[in-house]
């Protein structure tokens, strides 16, 4: 075969997805961080594309956050501007689920496409270091007898914090319509709303408040999770029943094609082999949680219908 002829053969390859990773040339990764900076998702979509570079697998990354509404208007912008683009791709999660459960927006995700599920990630309870309050006892106790005098701070209306919050009313006997819940649309603007004492108890991924907690500006007293993290002590051991997970993944644009899609799936599997991703899950006490292709369609479908279920048990929708 003539080298001109073979040249052609590669792009064409190249071009139809069909070579591995090393061969095909790496471009720009455009990622859409459907919050505001300083949040779980905008942590998880820079240690992603520190770790596409890394891979080789793309040249460079460029980064567009777009904070409000549980990431509905992220995904809005990125459903609208991002058609077709092999290159798109949008951090996303349960918060996002929960988020167009009660918001109803306009575009909905299924209008993008699937790529990967990539982490877990349990909540943890916090209180402002000068708080009147020392357990999450204290926090149920003054619940009943106030429901609304109790401000629980966290992510937006729908996301993981907010369901746990009124799951632990339900529990407590109390009305979980009646929780006085504050929505942040980042995770910046809620850790700032803790340490000012402007909420009662604030709720987060723990990579979130690690720092704060460790330098003794916030008291965690409760996480999600079936097992105590960091020693901190679980909601089950405490008498309340209540253990939810945050998983974190990854869409591709609109309109792809399957071989763009499967491009797509092995960028992000070749990303988290690497040496910068591996550091990122310890940093932030994140758990692996790859699923992919048919298996992640199924899962985020199961995922609303269970959601949808315990947001209409709470009284949340």
């Amino acid at each position: 075969m003539r080298r001109d002829t073979f040249l052609r053969s590669l792009v064409a390859l190249a071009a139809a997805g069909a070579l591995p990773l090393s061969a095909r040339a790496a471009g720009n990764v455009k990622m859409m961080i459907p919050a505001n900076p300083g949040g779980g998702w905008d942590t998880t979509g820079r240690a992603l594309g520190k770790a596409l570079q890394e891979a080789k697998v793309a040249d460079s990354v460029t980064y567009d956050n777009k904070g409000g509404a549980a990431g509905a208007l992220g995904l809005a912008q990125f459903v609208n501007g991002s058609k077709g683009d092999p290159n798109a791709m949008m951090v996303m999660g349960a918060v996002m689920l929960g988020g167009i459960i009660t918001g109803k927006p306009p575009v909905n995700l299924s209008q993008a496409t699937p790529i990967a599920r990539i982490t877990s990630e349990y909540n943890v309870f916090v209180l402002p270091s000068n708080s009147p309050f020392k357990t999450m006892a204290d926090v149920i106790a003054q619940l009943k007898k106030d429901p609304g005098s109790v401000k629980w701070g966290g992510g937006s209306r729908g996301s993981t914090e907010h369901i746990a919050a009124a799951m632990i009313a339900q529990k407590a006997g109390v009305d979980p319509s009646k929780i006085n819940y504050v929505a942040f649309r980042g995770g910046g603007e809620a850790t700032a709303a803790i340490l000012g004492g402007n909420v009662t108890v604030g709720g987060s991924g723990y990579s979130e408040f690690a720092e704060y907690i460790k330098a003794g500006k916030m008291k965690p007293i409760a996480v999600t999770s079936p097992k105590r993290l960091n020693d901190v002590p679980t909601l089950k051991e405490q008498g309340i029943d209540v253990e939810i997970g945050n998983w974190r993944g990854v869409y591709g644009a609109p309109g792809i094609t399957a071989a763009q899609r499967k491009a797509l799936t092995d960028m992000v599997m070749a990303a988290l082999k690497t040496k910068s991703w591996q550091e990122s899950l310890e940093k932030n006490d994140w758990t692996p949680a790859l699923l992919s292709g048919p298996a992640f369609d199924k899962f985020v479908d199961d995922e609303f219908a269970s959601l949808r279920a315990t947001m209409v048990k709470s009284g949340m929708v």
